[in-house]
């Protein structure tokens, strides 16, 4: 699904020297890679704040907890989407209230939400899924009309942007209160291990963020709040460093993979292709296909036959997960999430692809979808 070996081998010359560059320091953690990092990833983005931390899942966690939620708030997130996002939601008390997406951008359905809220609901958490930004104008009207905390996962999106009605246009994880990313190895901006950060305009809440990422402590030795230990090292973000110069050149060689694919199934019935949101750029972390159900293991199978991976993300919806059942929802309450986990499928994408490993793929998968 990626070929991070060539990506390593274009820049080879610039990751050993920033890692070498890291031994020869000696300072692994908190060293001045990760604040080099951390200035240009917020200039990248143009926010006020970017918080290294250990992965993204951290960086979701690290988020609600500063908004300082109760037990029994009401946090609402898409049941089509990874685990992690409702995880942490669970892992702190709080409730996940789990929503149907759209049926054409996989991302979050703005009307869903809206019956969702109740007095309880203290926050929406969006997921940029697969590359390109939910509907953030909506949501963030929204949020303002009840109150709400917006807390973005941008763990798939990053460099993706987003252009408001006014033709405002800004980055994805940097328009809610707080976003966040995963720097996971096969990620649009991906580390040598595990890596993510939180993004915020928030002075206020850069500072609580820093503190509960760092044992609660702002001052060594005194915890004023119930922390947890999370960091990025100075390799992690020297490879970052390195990448983050590239990552728009990444973005566009991955866009044109997808214009390969999108002109090769354009005319195919059985195919649907991704649809791009008006208002969004999409990076495609994922290029994910809709087939009929019964015709996916088929393909699955046979491309697996010719060396060619393809994944189903995501195979069960949140609600239907064994860790997340529960007396509230039932198989049938979200239809278009579950008919989603039956017919979608993701081809390889990633920026190594060259044409001929695309005529490749899209050749074996016409054989089987015809």
């Amino acid at each position: 699904m990626v070929d991070l070996q060539s990506q390593y081998e274009k820049i080879r010359d610039e990751v050993n020297a920033g890692i070498q560059e890291v031994i020869d320091s000696a300072t692994f953690i908190k060293g001045g890679k990760v604040v080099e990092f951390q200035k240009n990833l917020e200039t990248y983005l143009g926010v006020k704040h970017v918080i290294p931390v250990g992965n993204g899942t951290d960086a979701l966690q690290i988020a609600l907890m500063a908004l300082g939620l109760q037990p029994g708030d009401e946090v609402i997130t898409p049941t089509f989407t990874f685990i992690a996002t409702a995880e942490v939601v669970a892992l702190l008390g709080l409730t996940p209230v789990l929503v149907d997406v759209n049926y054409d951008t996989f991302n979050i359905s703005v009307e869903a939400v809206k019956k969702a809220i109740t007095p309880r609901t203290k926050a929406i958490v969006p997921v940029h899924l697969f590359g390109q930004n939910a509907d953030m104008e909506a949501i963030l009207k929204l949020a303002k009309e009840h109150n709400l905390y917006v807390v973005e996962d941008a763990c798939q999106s990053i460099g993706s942007v987003y252009t408001f009605e006014n033709g405002k246009k800004m980055q994805s994880g940097c328009m809610g209160d707080i976003g966040c990313t995963s720097f996971f190895p096969s990620k649009n901006l991906g580390c040598y291990g595990d890596g993510g950060a939180i993004f915020t305009n928030n002075d206020e809440l850069a500072k609580k963020m820093r503190i509960i990422a760092n044992h609660g402590m702002e001052t060594r030795y005194y915890h004023d709040v119930v922390g947890v230990n999370s960091r990025l090292d100075s390799m992690q973000a020297a490879v970052l460093d390195v990448k983050l110069k590239h990552l728009d050149e990444y973005i566009l060689a991955r866009q044109t993979a997808a214009d390969f694919y999108d002109k090769a199934f354009a005319n195919n019935p059985k195919i649907e292709i991704p649809v791009r949101n008006a208002h969004s750029t999409h990076v495609f972390h994922q290029y994910t296909l809709r087939f009929d159900s019964a015709q996916r293991p088929l393909l699955q199978k046979a491309l697996e036959e010719k060396g060619i991976p393809a994944m189903i993300y995501y195979p069960v919806p949140l609600h239907l997960q064994k860790a997340y059942k529960n007396e509230r929802y039932k198989e049938g309450d979200f239809p278009i999430a579950e008919k989603l986990c039956d017919c979608v499928l993701s081809l390889p994408m990633h920026t190594e692809l060259s044409e001929e490993q695309l005529r490749f793929i899209v050749d074996n998968v016409d054989l089987v979808i015809c």
